[in-house]
């Protein structure tokens, strides 16, 4: 039976350009796929130009290591460097970003499911809440709404935008 899953996509490069053809590639493998509204928000944690984020929602019949291949060469096709020197491997500019959020309700520390960085970052979880509010995350037993609920008041500026 398919799974449910949820993909948060980013690019502060031309995010337009990067975005648009993640989102068609991942039409073209996986079928129907849901959108959720698009937020530019500043960079986290090093001066870089504003980022592009989103949340994506499709069903897939596949294991976990599958997607995370397929999602790895759509970042590379992409031309997504995976550091610069000096700098710590996350804190760069970036082409695309393809991180698996959820993968239906599995637990999997190994492959850092459910994705730490939905309680975490705003630009992930206010796409996801929007796109799933009644989602419950599989380790907190809250739904994502309430979790946006709770981290909005904090929530660093974010616009509402399109490619």
């Amino acid at each position: 039976m398919p799974s449910e899953i949820y993909v948060g996509l980013g690019s502060n490069v031309e995010p337009a350009r990067h975005l648009g053809h993640a989102i068609e590639t991942l039409r073209h493998r996986y079928g129907h796929v849901e959108v959720s509204t698009i937020y530019r928000n500043p960079a986290v944690g090093f001066d870089g130009d504003d980022f592009l984020n989103l949340v994506v929602r499709f069903r897939f019949d596949r294991s976990a290591l599958d997607l995370e291949r397929s999602f790895s060469a759509m970042e590379d096709a992409a031309g997504r460097r995976q550091h610069r020197p000096g700098a710590t491997p996350q804190l760069i500019n970036r082409t695309l970003d393809v991180d698996l959020l959820l993968f239906g309700s599995m637990v999997d520390p190994e492959l850092g499911l459910p994705r730490s960085d939905i309680l975490r970052y705003a630009f992930v979880l206010r796409p996801l809440a929007e796109l799933a509010p009644k989602l419950v995350h599989p380790l907190t037993g809250r739904s994502m709404a309430g979790h946006w609920r709770d981290l909005a008041p904090r929530s660093p500026p974010m616009r509402r935008t399109r490619l």
